[in-house]
């Protein structure tokens, strides 16, 4: 199954603070959610484990994280692969750019992935939901790193009157973790 998404943040921090902390293992760990280990394998790789759970499936992914296209301060693509088991598999890319922008730095990615497995057979929407509330964790964590905590809720973006999709998605998930 195929999944895309795109989106920006804004972070309060300068370029070079920013590219800085994308390119540090310890940073980037404490940022993605579940992840356990993130070393780095060579000039431009890293080895990743991280316990992931998307509805009733909870994996541990073992994979690799390979960098390319690389221009310092302002991105660089990403390719990486990681095997989850019985679970199923996940590989895709992404391209990360920044930019200049007022109080700090635009970070935009464009994100192509596959996953295949268990996960798969889970549809999209579920799927979808959970990669966009790691992507949601994973840019807190990252704009607390780049600035403290008032980025961080920056960044979160203003607080929205919950949707009915919004309160599905939360009784969703309530029913889901009785599973767990």
């Amino acid at each position: 199954m195929a999944m895309t998404m795109t989106g920006e943040v804004t972070l309060p921090a300068a370029r070079p603070k920013v590219w800085a902390l994308l390119n540090d293992p310890a940073v980037l760990k404490a940022c993605i959610p579940g992840c356990e280990s993130l070393e780095r394998t060579g000039d431009n790789g890293f080895a990743a484990v991280a316990k992931v759970r998307i509805g009733p499936v909870a994996a541990t992914f073992k994979g690799k994280v390979e960098l390319s296209d690389i221009v310092p301060n302002v991105g660089y693509t990403i390719a990486g692969e990681g095997e989850g088991g019985i679970a199923g598999f996940a590989k895709g890319n992404a391209k990360v750019s920044l930019a200049d922008a007022e109080g700090g730095t635009r970070l935009h990615y464009d994100v192509e992935a596959n996953v295949g497995g268990k996960i798969a057979q889970l549809g999209s929407r579920l799927i979808d939901g959970v990669a966009k509330n790691m992507a949601d964790k994973f840019f807190a964590s990252f704009a607390e790193a780049a600035g403290g905590a008032a980025a961080a809720a920056a960044a979160a973006g203003p607080q929205a009157i919950p949707t009915r999709a919004s309160w599905i998605r939360r009784i969703w998930e309530w029913f889901m973790s009785l599973w767990r």
